[in-house]
């Protein structure tokens, strides 16, 4: 691929189906000017849209699993240039996400978010890797340095973003705050509690939304596909 800009995210296994692939790619296309290519690296490409482009991950069982497989993105041969945009599936994307190809543009780090226990814990420290930019191949020793011994990493380590953490401090920098939030923590509150209506879970309170918030993380429960509340509803599609 030659273009200098692109979308990507990852699913292995069943725990999402192909509409969120297909719906993510909706979201980036309406709230993005820039020109990029949506990629998604995956197992199975069963169901994706057709003009989405397919990396298949390599059999690699014993590194290539849950969200584990997130870091064969920092891999040297990955077979993409320039800029990569990543999101996790379980998000929704509601206001322009230009400012997330230029924020910090050109330093080669890796933008990433300070993980939302900050509302709880204000210099929290781990990062959260839900949303990320980094340069292809700036960052392949996450990927060299876990690969040498996955079981032993995921053994110590809750997951992927822990380990980036810990290796990828130096090459860090967080995304501003309000950009991303978590939704039921955040834009909702962490003391509000959701209910069923029907088939779709919905929250008690309206969110608060930042005039600055474009993405909002479902992170846990529920996810978007069955979550009522209306940014989700006019935003998931």
């Amino acid at each position: 691929m030659d273009q200098d800009k692109h979308i990507i995210c990852v699913k292995w296994g069943n725990k999402f189906i192909p509409e969120y692939v297909n719906i993510l790619k909706n979201m980036c296309k309406r709230q993005c000017t820039v020109n990029f290519t949506f990629n998604c690296l995956t197992d199975d490409p069963t169901g994706l849209d057709p003009d989405i482009n397919v990396i298949k991950f390599p059999d690699n069982p014993g590194a290539i699993k849950t969200w584990w497989s997130k870091l064969y993105m920092f891999h040297k041969d990955l077979p993409l240039s320039g800029e990569l945009l990543y999101f996790d599936l379980d998000v929704v994307i509601f206001r322009n996400i230009d400012n997330l190809w230029t924020y910090n543009a050109g330093q080669n780090k890796l933008m990433i978010i300070q993980d939302f226990n900050r509302c709880r814990m204000e210099d929290w420290k781990v990062s959260n890797s839900s949303v990320m930019r980094f340069t292809a191949g700036t960052l392949h020793y996450l990927w060299e340095m876990y690969a040498q011994n996955p079981h032993a990493v995921q053994g110590r380590m809750h997951g992927d973003q822990d380990w980036i953490t810990s290796k990828g401090t130096k090459d860090i920098v967080w995304w501003p705050r309000t950009w991303i939030q978590s939704y039921k923590w955040e834009l909702v509150g962490k003391k509000d509690t959701k209910i069923k209506n029907g088939a779709k879970h919905v929250f008690q309170h309206p969110p608060t939304i930042p005039d600055d918030c474009s993405v909002a993380v479902f992170h846990g429960e529920p996810k978007p596909f069955n979550c009522g509340d209306p940014l989700v509803v006019d935003n998931w599609k």
